[in-house]
């Protein structure tokens, strides 16, 4: 889905600012990018492609990752350009993550999901250091229907993705910790993003952070099966 919004927009906006389309010829870089993107989402379904498409998705997702690192270096005091680096990052590990999952060497599947598990709980510090540094534009999010308040709502996750952060990062509860910040970003795009793109369909943005939204509710759960296969191996 999200390759198919970038696609369909060459807008800013729905490819998250990322300046890829600034480049010569950006556009065309752009939507390469994108096909690869759908073609990785299909192809990591059959238990057979599964490995090399992890290695096409991880391609993509590395390369937005970087293309966040410029606008770090020119505001290094704005906390959002870090946090837009580790939304992506996060999908990095989800696509590490399933290599490992359909690697057959032992050693190196346990390394990587390691690797995996860690730089997702780098990630979920990010998002909690989000939400306290944002928290108005954080509130405004969160639909004025749920009780008992907005803010109430901003603690609360801010809680629960620290608490995520620190099980995953130190190994205690850590799957449950995962499972548990997979839902939680599941019921965000319920609650939060489909509203909103009723509200603003029109709005190529809304449509980008919802597929990103699920992209790395995705990647969270893909972490969540590596504690898995490792108890397994």
């Amino acid at each position: 889905m999200f390759g198919i919004i970038l696609l369909m927009w060459h807008d800013p906006g729905a490819w998250e600012d990322l300046p890829i389309l600034n480049l010569p010829f950006g556009t065309v870089i752009g939507d390469g990018l994108a096909i690869l993107l759908i073609v990785g989402g299909i192809g990591m379904q059959n238990p057979r492609t599964a490995h090399i498409n992890s290695m096409i998705l991880g391609f993509v997702t590395v390369v937005f990752s970087l293309a966040c690192i410029p606008a770090i270096v020119h505001y290094p005091t704005t906390y959002f350009t870090y946090g837009s680096f580790f939304e992506f990052f996060s999908l990095v590990c989800g696509a590490i993550a399933l290599y490992a999952a359909t690697d057959t060497h032992a050693a190196r599947a346990a390394t990587l999901g390691r690797a995996a598990r860690i730089g997702l709980g780098i990630c979920a510090v990010s998002f909690t250091l989000a939400q306290i540094i944002y928290p108005k534009i954080t509130a405004d999010l969160v639909p004025t229907w749920i009780p008992p308040n907005q803010m109430f709502w901003v603690v609360l996750t801010t809680v629960a993705f620290g608490l995520a952060a620190i099980a995953i990062l130190i190994g205690r509860k850590a799957r449950l910790a995962t499972s548990l910040l997979a839902a939680m970003l599941v019921l965000f795009g319920l609650l939060v993003w489909v509203p909103i793109l009723i509200a603003h369909p029109e709005k190529h943005f809304n449509w980008s952070e919802f597929a990103l939204n699920y992209l790395i509710a995705g990647a969270a759960w893909l972490v969540r099966d590596g504690y898995t296969t490792a108890r397994r191996a």
